[in-house]
This record gives C-alpha cells, sequence and structure tokens, in this order.
C-alpha cells in the first residue's frame, strides 16, 4: 500500500480492509525521558485478535500482532485515548460505574465511547442483548456460549460513533478499526471470551451488566468536517470540529485529517496532542475530535 501523502493526510484513507487478519506492551517515547509531554507517547499492545499489519503512520514494531495502540504520558491523567484494530471478536464485556468500582476498591468505573475509522463489510459491534433476562440468565448464557445468541450484533460502517455508558455489555467484531476514547481505568469484566484461555469475571461481571437492550440512538454517523457534539454528559465531554474551542481546559486532541500544532509540537492523523489550559492549538486545515473531563 502506497505511503498517503501526509500534507493531505486522512486516518480512514489510510485504512487497507485487507489487512491480515499475549498481552506485551512496546512503548515509543516521543520526547526524551523528563521532558515535557504535549504529543503523547504511542505504546503498542499486542492482542491475539490483533493485526499484524497497520497503516504506515503508525510506524508499528515489525512481526507484531498489535491490537491496541495507547496515548500516554508520564502523569496519570483521568482521560485515555486508544486506537483499536481487530481481526477477531473481543471478548463479550461490561465495565462498572464509578460507584460501582469505587465499591470494590477502585478509583473509577470505565465510560467509552468509539468513532468507527474503518470496517469490513459485514463488521458488526455487539452492543446490549436481544430481550431482557435475569442474572441468572445471564450467568448461565455466559457459562454455556449461548450469550453468542443474546447479544445484540449490530452492523457499522466508517464515520460511525457510539457511546458506550458504564454495563453495557458489549464487544467488538472483527474487520474494524476504531479511536475509543475512555475513563482510564483498566477495570474490564469478561463474560465471554469464545474459549480463549483468558480469566472470566461472572461475579462482577453480572452485578455490573445491565441486562436489557441498548439504547441504539446512542449510535450515529458523524459528518467529516463538521461541528459535533458527541458527548455532553457524564465523565467527559467530546466534540468533533475544525477550531480549538475547549481552550480553557487541558484537551486531548486527536486529528482524523490535517494537523494541529501547539508550539514545537505537530500532530497529525495517528497521533494525539495533549493541550494544557491556556495552550494556544492552530488547526492547519484540520478535522479533529476533541476530548476533557468533565
Amino acid at each position: 500500500m502506497r505511503a498517503p501523502d501526509r500534507s493531505t493526510f486522512s486516518l480512514a484513507e489510510a485504512f487497507d480492509p485487507s489487512a491480515n487478519p499475549i498481552e506485551k506492551r512496546v512503548n515509543e517515547a516521543s520526547h526524551p525521558p523528563g521532558a515535557f509531554l504535549v504529543k503523547l507517547n504511542r505504546e503498542y499492545v499486542e492482542k491475539p485478535w490483533g493485526r499484524t499489519l497497520l497503516p504506515p503512520m503508525f510506524d508499528p514494531p515489525a512481526g507484531k500482532r498489535i491490537g491496541e495502540i495507547w496515548f500516554t504520558s508520564d502523569d496519570d491523567q483521568p482521560l485515555l485515548v486508544k486506537y483499536i484494530f481487530t481481526s477477531e471478536k473481543l471478548s463479550i464485556q461490561v465495565h462498572p460505574s464509578d460507584g460501582e468500582a469505587r465499591a470494590r476498591g477502585l478509583r473509577s468505573g470505565k465510560a467509552e465511547c468509539w468513532y468507527i475509522l474503518d470496517a469490513e463489510p459485514n463488521a458488526v459491534l455487539g452492543l446490549g442483548l436481544t430481550r431482557q433476562i435475569t442474572g441468572q440468565e445471564l450467568r448461565l448464557a455466559a457459562l454455556d456460549g449461548s450469550i453468542e445468541r443474546l447479544i445484540h450484533w449490530h452492523p457499522v460502517r466508517a464515520g460511525d460513533f457510539i457511546l458506550v455508558p458504564p454495563g453495557t455489555i458489549h464487544a467488538i467484531g472483527a474487520g474494524i478499526a476504531l479511536l475509543e476514547f475512555q475513563q482510564n481505568a483498566d477495570v474490564t469484566y469478561r463474560l465471554y471470551d469464545y474459549g480463549r484461555p483468558r480469566e472470566l469475571h461472572l461475579d462482577d461481571g453480572v452485578a455490573v451488566a445491565e441486562k436489557k437492550p441498548f439504547d441504539l440512538s446512542s449510535i450515529r454517523a458523524v459528518r467529516r468536517g463538521a461541528h459535533q457534539s458527541l458527548v455532553n454528559s457524564g465523565p467527559f465531554r467530546l466534540i468533533s470540529g475544525t477550531q480549538d474551542v475547549f481552550g480553557s481546559a487541558s484537551r486531548w486532541i486527536m486529528p482524523i485529517t490535517g494537523r494541529v500544532r501547539s508550539d514545537e509540537d505537530v500532530a497529525e492523523a495517528g497521533d494525539v496532542l495533549l493541550a494544557h489550559a491556556g495552550e494556544v492549538v492552530r488547526y492547519e486545515e484540520a478535522w479533529t475530535l476533541t476530548g476533557v473531563s468533565a
């Protein structure tokens, strides 16, 4: 695949839908140790369901099956940006709310949202259930595998945006590349993992799960180049647009097209810029997703 012209760079156009269909992380520092971080570091995470071929701007390590790219700094931040690349289905899982997480001795729960960058034909997301059930029914379905038939598999395409509140039973299907913006909490309760030899968390998962259908109004198409409010309640806010409208707050700026610049830091598609309150960020033919902590 020919490398794109970065002067008119579009993230979605870089994805190769024919990409080849363990947890280990490889860190790529974008600043020397101790330097003030604005452009966030990439951390490559190997997954059994990941891909060996990623768009070229991610410069992935050769021969690794990368499922996620995390964007991190030396400081502990309340929010986290990930890119996710799938060649197989991810586990059926659920995250707790803040209150449920704190009751279990954790710092916070996890709300998250997804912007679909690329989706192969017939790609699907699992969101909620096809009908309301009891906790015991959910547990039995997770144990015997019938949860695969209970979950609502919703078709997706590039440009879709989905808000996934805590408590939502969900799974990302194969053949999808997406950008995830979430609370920075490592708390996932797996309900079912297709026979992979990984731990399940049925007691906690059943306890926090919404055992009912998903509100499909939480799925919307995002028009490229438009200014839209995507998340306006909960632990974070997220907008799309061509201007830096959160200048009075620390914000995570995720270019989808074009580039943004803050002093010497330049971020293009595939990068994330963490701009602190009051910092001036210039948009150069850029359309971005921008998030702030609530």
